[in-house]
């Protein structure tokens, strides 16, 4: 059987720009396939051990059993991302690659039941790490960061109470100044407001498949994502070979 294999951020020199198609056998393990990765030298079984694999655009384990025609994505941590073709239930939820216009955002998510609105605006600043920034380039597996956006949105609303929450962030390239994502949250209480507006972004910036290069003055990297929560980078590979490098 064939799988569709891609890889994002840093490890996306490991296959073909648009992905690799891979004979597998039946019943193989996501475990099995990453230890083949690394027995061919296609990947580095050190940076598997931070990384997240999701199929068919869904997180998974390692056990997991892979089928016929099954996308599987190697995603390092990510750094959080145009408009999908997809279908988008809810408007306010967006990849973009024009400027992100806040103050539209937030006018348009503001009802007569609300008591307040919580605003982030992240924004490209001009160093990172004592390094003069040029500019950075955000990119996403797309598909997936739509869903957990969309999941964000719907988890923020049935945990703390409030009642909207847009997320839309930018891919591309970016100057100094530029506003990459943006962030706002709508609540009857201020409370729920700030919580909910918090915990998106900190959520967001583990779970949601965008990554960035930075470009300085001296050269570019991509930049070292916040940890995946451990649940999705648990048993990186079953017993790698030793010769796996």
């Amino acid at each position: 059987m064939r799988i569709r294999l891609l890889a994002f951020g840093s490890l996306k020199a490991a296959v073909s720009v648009g992905g690799d198609w891979r004979e597998v056998s039946a019943g193989e393990s996501v475990a099995s396939l990453l230890a083949k990765l690394c027995n061919e030298g296609v990947i580095d079984p050190a940076a598997l051990r931070s990384a997240a694999i999701a199929v068919n655009q869904e997180y998974t384990t390692r056990t997991h059993t892979l089928h016929d025609g099954d996308e599987v994505a190697i995603l390092p941590p990510v750094s959080g991302g145009a408009e999908s073709g997809q279908s988008n239930p809810s408007p306010r939820i967006a990849l973009v690659r024009d400027p992100i216009d806040a103050a539209a955002i937030d006018r348009e998510i503001k009802s007569g039941a609300d008591g307040a609105v919580c605003l982030f605006d992240g924004i490209v600043r001009d160093n990172s790490r004592g390094r003069r920034t040029l500019h950075l380039d955000y990119e996403a597996y797309e598909e997936m960061a739509l869903k957990q956006m969309h999941l964000l949105r719907v988890e923020a609303i049935e945990h703390f109470g409030v009642r909207e929450v847009a997320i839309v962030h930018r891919l591309g390239r970016l100057a100094v100044g530029e506003t990459s994502i943006f962030i706002a949250v709508a609540s009857a209480h201020r409370a729920a407001a700030f919580d909910a507006c918090r915990w998106v972004i900190d959520t967001l910036k583990k779970t949601v498949p965008i990554w960035k290069r930075e470009q300085f003055i001296d050269g570019a990297v991509w930049a070292d994502g916040e940890p995946f929560p451990d649940d999705l980078t648990q048993n990186p590979i079953a017993n790698p070979p030793e010769n796996s490098r």
